[in-house]
């Protein structure tokens, strides 16, 4: 299987995320399975269908976590050369050209991805276009609304 590209926070995220379910959430589902099946007739029993259900996709969540950090390459991009390349968990900060308005994003892997927190996935549009580039460089971004043309103006491995 293809290694998949993570930061150390997004990898913590995930460790902590299937610590969670495993020590928290599955055990507390298996009491209310258990519960839910002392009430009697299970064919009838909502209670306990609703925590069949949630169950399953208790466990599949905890396999899709041990799958993703099974295939993960952890890159620390602290430990990278500071080359002022813009690389996968590189912050990059770029300027709307025909606006001038500045913003800054961290380039992370898909699963870590939160537009909200400036996490933008590496295999976004704007990632592409960024990807090996240096400070200074001017990239073009097809988006929704057109091209749009960015600089570069700051990139760190923080």
């Amino acid at each position: 299987m293809q290694r998949v590209p993570v930061t150390p926070g997004g990898q913590k995220t995930m460790q902590d995320e299937l610590a969670y379910l495993k020590k928290v959430e599955r055990p507390r589902i298996i009491e209310a399975i258990k519960t839910a099946r002392e009430l009697g007739d299970l064919k009838e029993n909502a209670e306990y269908h609703e925590a069949k259900r949630e169950q399953s996709h208790i466990e599949g969540r905890i396999l899709d976590l041990e799958a993703k950090l099974s295939n993960a390459q952890v890159i620390d991009v602290t430990k990278l050369e500071k080359t002022g390349r813009v690389v996968f968990g590189a912050t990059v900060t770029i300027m709307n050209m025909a606006t001038e308005d500045e913003v800054t994003y961290q380039l992370v892997g898909e699963d870590e991805a939160d537009i909200k927190h400036n996490k933008l996935s590496v295999t976004s549009p704007i990632a592409h276009a960024l990807i090996s580039k240096e400070e200074g460089d001017e990239v073009t971004v097809q988006t929704p609304n057109g091209v749009v043309k960015y600089e570069i103006v700051e990139v760190k491995y923080i």
